[in-house]
């Protein structure tokens, strides 16, 4: 079904699965008609930051099917985004279970607020790459072998690219947010750290804590040249 420019509606798209949650839930992957996709798009790998995943999903309806040159991922991690929490249904943060060699099985702290303290305690995982999220992403990267990976998150309000590359710049550019090489403290066993590791081009976007409209407003047309190839020609 083809969608009309202008449709906000029900998300028509057809998607395929490549794995499954803890809960069993299917992870879903939403891909080119046509073509090698050279990028994939994810959100909500935590799940307490669901609005990268209205962005993405508003986008995806804006455009007609044959528009999309890119791979997205709505969620990451869909038991998160379903029970709000940022960990998966185990309790794990998916962002410190990746096979890395700063892995650490150290609980994860953070804070859900800027003004509160960093003591909310979560799992790495029981070893590294424990998780069913974890494992299926990592193999579909390896089966579709993107050139760039942009994965969204909140509330930093920067872009993180150690490789300071042409399309962070831009990215920074246009959302007028920081761009910075890293994010400013360790982060063991996170999905940057792998994509790193496996010298795959990763821009972490870390959009700013404002109010849904304005996200929407001023991200929503960078992640639409995202997904329909407007960086494509950036790429290597």
């Amino acid at each position: 079904m083809s969608h009309s420019p202008s449709e906000f509606g029900p998300l028509t798209y057809i998607s395929r699965g490549y794995g499954y949650s803890e809960k069993g839930l299917a992870l879903e992957i939403y891909e080119p008609l046509s073509g090698s996709p050279k990028l994939l798009i994810m959100g909500s790998i935590h799940g307490d930051e669901s609005f990268s995943t209205v962005l993405l999903s508003e986008c995806l309806r804006s455009i007609q099917d044959q528009e999309l040159k890119s791979s997205i991922i709505l969620t990451a991690n869909p038991d998160g985004v379903l029970a709000g929490t940022r960990c998966n249904s185990r309790g794990v943060d998916l962002n410190r279970n990746y096979p890395t060699a700063n892995w650490s099985p150290d609980p994860v702290f953070y804070r859900n607020r800027p003004d509160t303290p960093q003591n909310i305690a979560l799992s790495p995982g029981d070893g590294a790459a424990s998780e069913s999220e974890t494992k299926a992403l990592i193999k579909l990267i390896q089966d579709i072998r993107p050139k760039l990976i942009v994965s969204i998150h909140g509330f930093l309000g920067c872009i993180d690219d150690p490789d300071i590359s042409p399309i962070a710049k831009d990215i920074a550019l246009r959302s007028g947010l920081e761009l910075v090489p890293d994010v400013g403290y360790a982060t063991p066993g996170s999905f940057g750290s792998w994509c790193k590791e496996q010298a795959i081009p990763i821009i972490t976007y870390e959009l700013p804590a404002q109010d849904i409209a304005e996200m929407k407003r001023i991200h929503t047309p960078i992640l639409k040249d995202l997904m329909t190839g407007h960086y494509h020609k950036m790429l290597l």
